[in-house]
């Protein structure tokens, strides 16, 4: 039987963990447990869960109603290709995305996880123009700030400059930017920036498949809130110049916003959409790409299949964890339920605004963001934050919260309060 420090040691030794050096690894904390919004460590410590397991697990650990749900999936069918043949939970789980999304979209394609969401979105519309007689229509605009994925074509349309895939730019499709959105979720109209994408579209529409984006909330590219309006007058513009709007609703999606998708802030639809995080309540992991009959039957009509397949495509376990975690969604009150969690960071984030270090303090939604004017050492404040008993992982600039929607305001002030400790003692 091997101790727990046996095991860190292993771990440290054979693992090779998201975004972390091999040589100097950032610290880990070997997990024993987790229930509700409590991550309880081996050594017994027990962490409130700040991050959602980046932001999937909405409705906390272990959720009697979800492990029901796999649990009596697991006894009729695990898995089974997806590839001529179907099963109840992915159709189950299609009708209702179908019911809950918005706008026109009515066909649902399965696959792995929110990157690969995104690689079939960009795929589906270069499908789609070559069925349209437009094979010139291979290339994708999209604002800087952005964040799609660790895939080749989801790097491809992340920030080029300040994101984390510079290393890789030689090798990557070499795509279209503009400025990122102005930030201000109340903030007047810019006309000029609508005037430089009307430019770059009047250019470039010949060669553009299609203009994706992460709605009203730019997440992993810094916590940008902007106006919804502005996508509304996107999708103008994309009509006018015959370019499919992508919506990357990955982060967003599932009541994150105080809405049920970031799309329901604006009164348009895009053409594709991206989900995944929360879709199973972090459970397993799964995502869908979302299309309206235009681009579906426009690619089935002519090229007769459209070229994409994952091996695990649509799985029953996932898929059932996922009709589970709607069915708990559906019965909130979501814009009562996250304008609630909204106010409770506000409140309690506040505090920081004061300090010396802080440049900002924003919250929308369930996403509190409490913003550096330096950028963090993460070796040296992760340790910090699991010595106040909470889970919290910065990047960059950015110390913030995505809690799960079950917290409470004790611990969401817990959480503020170790945010508010731990910066105060940071060099400015």
């Amino acid at each position: 039987m091997k101790t727990d420090q046996e095991y860190l040691d292993l771990d440290k030794q054979l693992l090779w963990h998201p975004y972390t050096s091999m040589s100097q690894p950032s610290p880990h904390f070997l997990v024993k447990k987790a229930v509700g919004c409590d991550i309880t460590l081996s050594d017994g410590r027990i962490l409130i869960d700040g991050m959602s397991s980046w932001w999937s697990v909405i409705h906390g650990y272990n959720h009697p109603r979800i492990n029901t749900a796999i649990q009596q999936q697991l006894t009729q069918l695990s898995h089974v290709m997806f590839g001529g043949l179907t099963h109840k939970p992915a159709i189950d789980l299609a009708e209702t995305l179908i019911a809950i999304s918005p706008g026109d979209l009515q066909r649902v394609f399965f696959s792995d996880s929110g990157s690969v969401s995104v690689e079939v979105g960009l795929k589906m519309a270069i499908q789609y123009w070559h069925t349209q007689g437009q094979p010139s229509k291979q290339f994708f605009v999209t604002p800087k700030s952005g964040y799609h994925g660790d895939t080749f074509a989801a790097m491809s349309v992340c920030d080029p400059d300040n994101g984390m895939h510079h290393l890789f730019s030689g090798a990557l499709t070499q795509q279209f930017f503009i400025s990122a959105p102005p930030t201000g979720l109340e903030a007047p109209i810019k006309p000029e920036y609508l005037h430089e994408i009307r430019a770059m579209f009047e250019a470039n529409h010949a060669q553009l498949a299609g203009f994706i984006i992460e709605p009203v909330v730019q997440n992993a590219g810094g916590m940008r809130f902007y106006n919804p309006e502005y996508l509304n007058h996107i999708r103008a513009l994309c009509d006018e110049f015959d370019i499919l709007l992508i919506f990357d609703e990955i982060a967003t999606g599932f009541g994150r916003t105080g809405k049920l998708f970031a799309t329901d802030h604006t009164n348009i639809c895009p053409d594709i959409m991206c989900v995944g995080k929360a879709l199973t309540g972090g459970y397993m992991t799964l995502a869908a790409t979302l299309t309206n009959d235009k681009v579906a039957l426009g690619i089935s009509e002519n090229d007769g299949v459209f070229m994409h397949g994952p091996t695990f495509m649509g799985n029953p376990l996932a898929c059932s964890a996922a009709n589970a975690s709607l069915s708990l969604l559906m019965r909130y009150n979501i814009p009562e339920k996250i304008t609630q969690l909204e106010n409770w960071m506000k409140t309690a984030l506040a505090p920081c605004a004061k300090l010396e270090q802080v440049e900002e303090v924003r919250c929308f939604g369930g996403i509190g963001v409490v913003e550096l004017k330096n950028s963090v050492n993460l070796h040296k404040i992760q340790p910090k934050f699991v010595e106040l008993g909470v889970w919290i992982r910065p990047f960059g600039k950015l110390i913030y919260l995505m809690p799960p929607y079950v917290i409470s305001q004790q611990q969401v002030q817990t959480l503020a309060k170790a945010i508010y400790q731990v910066v105060s003692e940071e060099p400015c």
